[in-house]
């Protein structure tokens, strides 16, 4: 078994053009699809697919814990020692696999081997969501990249925007997300809502409209980090409002290289201000903050019950 560790970036917050990894990009978003359609089957539902998601740790991604039968069950990913990790409360020692350069069909076979071996029969719908190519996990040869010092860039900046985000996230005390990972989308995300309830979702390519309409329920304010794709070739914050308010797109929000994209109908930040500027987090905290108060302002939600507010 290959074990490549890599070591962090002094950076922490370091490029990442698009380009430079897509192969790998592509790989590691079924990957997580498959890890992820894994948590889902194993955990209650939760509103707004919460119990889907994956979470940051100081090596990767993680389910977190999930239950089969009476047994526990976590898989990680480790961005640092490049190995997929899954622990049971049934085995003393846990079982890996190595992250590389593999197909997604040789790795949705290596893992569901392993799972087998510890007496866990799962099964899942194959088919990738919210991805054009919808050509089914264990048929999917053509993916195989692993480029070991994009994949960690990758997961420091997911840790680096999770820890801002949870400073964002600390001044809300309405319902609000955790921040989490979505598999889906391929992005880490926080979510606030107003209380009310929303229209149904007109739903997105590739993925049942049901999912859409679930995650979509109530009136909202999310926000996060993408790596890109189409239509942003590059790596963004972006911010929007489900259902959008009228005024959303031409609130005045911070800073001037922020801006409304029509199509997408969100806020976008390009990554590349952040991770240049003399205070990223001051930068990233006002683009964050700006945009849902956009959201929240135009939409009247009621802005004294559902942020804190110090006492004098």
């Amino acid at each position: 078994m290959i074990n490549i560790t890599t070591k962090s970036s002094t950076n922490p917050w370091p490029a990442l053009p698009l380009t430079e990894w897509k192969g790998t990009y592509d790989t590691l978003h079924r990957w997580t699809q498959i890890v992820g359609k894994i948590r889902l089957a194993l955990t209650p539902r939760v509103n707004h697919w919460w119990n889907s998601t994956l979470y940051i740790t100081p090596h990767g991604l993680t389910t977190s814990v999930m239950y089969y039968n009476s047994s526990l069950l976590q898989i990680d990913f480790d961005f640092i020692s490049h190995l997929l990790i899954i622990v049971t409360s049934d085995n003393p020692t846990a079982k890996t696999i190595s992250l590389r350069p593999c197909s997604v069909a040789e790795f949705y076979q290596d893992i569901m081997a392993v799972l087998r071996s510890l007496g866990i029969v799962v099964s899942i719908w194959t088919t990738p969501v919210e991805i054009s190519d919808r050509t089914p996990f264990e048929q999917d040869t053509k993916h195989k990249s692993y480029d070991p010092e994009y994949v960690q860039r990758f997961w420091q900046i997911l840790a680096q925007a999770s820890r801002v985000l949870s400073v964002f996230r600390s001044t809300f005390i309405g319902k609000v997300s955790p921040v989490h990972f979505f598999w889906g989308a391929f992005d880490l995300a926080i979510t606030r809502f107003s209380g009310r309830r929303a229209p149904p979702h007109p739903g997105v390519p590739y993925c049942p409209p049901f999912v859409m309409h679930e995650a979509y329920s109530h009136e909202l304010s999310s926000c996060g980090f993408w790596p890109g794709g189409e239509p942003i070739n590059e790596p963004v914050f972006y911010s929007y409002s489900y259902p959008e308010p009228q005024g959303f797109s031409k609130y005045h929000i911070q800073p001037k290289e922020a801006f409304y994209h029509a199509e997408m109908r969100e806020f976008l930040l390009p990554y590349n201000v952040v991770r240049t500027a003399s205070s990223p987090d001051e930068v990233l905290l006002a683009f964050l903050q700006s945009t849902y108060e956009a959201a929240a302002t135009c939409a009247k939600w009621d802005r004294n019950t559902l942020e804190h507010r110090d006492s004098a």
